[in-house]
């Protein structure tokens, strides 16, 4: 049962290596503004113009940076990990209390925050059950 279920967790953990990985992408081309939408979200706050270039692509790293450290099992993935967890969470919190949750219907709204939140979280739990396999 140990050996099936640290399987799945190692799956797990790839699937949201993998999603972090793209939402380093995605930050990375916030500067791009390939939409009017886009913007990157700080502490609550939509950010544009030079902030917007220079906080994007920072999270970026930092995503990129924990989704390889997701992939290797290395130690420095777990603090990084609780981290992005604490901070989603205080994000989505504070953007929700800027903004509210106009022009978007209250389903996504939540489907959204239970993917971000619980890929965030998620990653930091499953890697804490296996830190003892972190190089």
């Amino acid at each position: 049962m140990a050996d099936v279920e640290r399987k799945s967790q190692g799956t797990m953990l790839m699937i949201f290596a993998a999603c972090l990985g793209l939402m380093a992408v995605s930050n990375f081309l916030k500067p791009m503004k390939l939409s009017h939408a886009a913007g990157f979200v700080f502490f609550g706050i939509k950010l544009s113009g030079i902030a917007n270039d220079i906080v994007g692509p920072i999270f970026g790293v930092i995503l990129a940076v924990l989704a390889y450290g997701i992939f290797t099992m290395r130690r420095f993935a777990l603090p990084l990990a609780w981290f992005y967890a604490g901070y989603v969470i205080l994000n989505t919190l504070l953007f929700t209390l800027r903004y509210g949750i106009r022009n978007v219907p209250p389903l996504l709204w939540l489907l959204f925050v239970l993917v971000a939140v619980g890929v965030s979280s998620g990653t930091a739990i499953v890697l804490t059950q296996r830190k003892a396999e972190l190089q």
